[in-house]
């Protein structure tokens, strides 16, 4: 049973500025199928050359089921649904009708459909290229309010990812000095077992450092490990680690380092700088440092407690032998006595 007859379509008697506003995706053809007015919108869509005057044919081309777009095919789906694709752009397909016209020509009426998104991003569509009574409206405004929200929350991952990063660093550096601190430097002696990669390791402890907070305050002592600090990144590449895992305790990790020769000159180095005095508040704080050093590759294996304690036994024994020095580990060297 047929519960919805066709309707017989009257002739199309509006002017073409009228229909610009109803139907700003229109086309209006001649009894010979031949362009006679395209609305605004769909102008944004078709050559800059224009297609007035061209025959529809050369602008559209019908779909499901596809048949040449001449004018005895059109006038025989007046009133039925058609599916049409510009031949400048064939991936986007458009929505329609036809009426006829007065003059014996066609009106006919286009709309995205589902491909209103693709339209709009592939044209820079707006709300005034619709008209006033268009559901599309709606969905623009729903899909700008959907990217303003997916904005929002990809901005809010990245301040979250932010965020996760800084605390994720503040958990692995020290807070007085901006150095690594002791679990980040077992991360990095993890990391470098995983690779096999070889590394030189230093056990840095200062000289001195007591007699600077007992006369001089806990103040001068922070200032003055602050500038051991700065002096340890200054000394170390950009590839090594520099941690303070005591009060006045710092560990050096060089990875790649195997030459005792090369470790011994970055120790002197950063000896001798530690031994420059360093002003607080008008005062002279003098100390110096004193190292132990291993080397990974005298090692069977990545034994990092065998490491610290051989690393700390030459350490004192840096400071058994006058203090400001450093010592490289040996077998036979004397255990620390305390």
């Amino acid at each position: 049973m047929t519960i919805f007859a066709r309707i017989p379509m009257a002739p199309v008697t509006l002017e073409s500025p009228a229909l610009d506003r109803l139907m700003p995706l229109h086309l209006r053809l001649d009894e010979q199928g031949v362009i006679r007015w395209v609305a605004p919108t769909l102008a944004k869509l078709l050559p800059e050359a224009g297609v007035l005057g061209h025959p529809v044919s050369q602008v559209l081309a019908l779909r499901r089921p596809a048949a040449p777009t001449e004018m005895a095919d059109l006038r025989a789906r007046i009133g039925a649904r058609l599916h049409v694709a510009l031949l400048n752009d064939p991936d986007l397909v458009l929505r329609g009708h036809a009426l006829p016209t007065t003059d014996g020509g066609l009106v006919i009426n286009l709309s995205f459909g589902i491909w209103v998104n693709e339209a709009v991003r592939r044209y820079g569509l707006t709300v005034a290229d619709f008209a006033a009574t268009d559901l599309t409206v709606e969905m623009l405004y729903l899909v700008e309010a959907k990217s303003a929200v997916m904005a929002e929350l990809r901005s809010l991952n990245l301040r979250l990812h932010g965020a996760k990063v800084a605390a994720e660093q503040q958990a692995l550096t020290d807070t007085l000095t901006g150095l690594r601190n002791r679990r980040a430097l077992e991360l990095r002696l993890a990391e470098l077992a995983g690779q096999g990669r070889p590394f030189g390791l230093m056990h840095l402890d200062l000289d001195f450092f007591k007699q600077i907070n007992d006369t001089l305050g806990h103040a001068a002592g922070d200032h003055v490990l602050r500038q051991v600090a700065q002096i340890l990144t200054e000394e170390t590449r950009a590839t090594d680690l520099a941690a303070r895992v005591g009060g006045d305790e710092f560990v050096l990790v060089f990875p790649g380092q195997t030459e005792a020769a090369q470790l011994e000159l970055i120790a002197a180095r950063i000896i001798d700088r530690l031994c420059e005095p360093m002003c607080f508040e008008d005062q002279a704080c003098r100390i110096a440092g004193s190292i132990g050093m291993v080397l990974s590759a005298a090692y069977s294996g990545p034994d990092f407690e065998a490491m610290h304690a051989d690393a700390d036994q030459a350490l004192y024994a840096s400071k058994r032998a006058g203090r400001g020095r450093a010592t490289m580990y040996r077998a036979g060297l004397p255990p620390e006595t305390g």
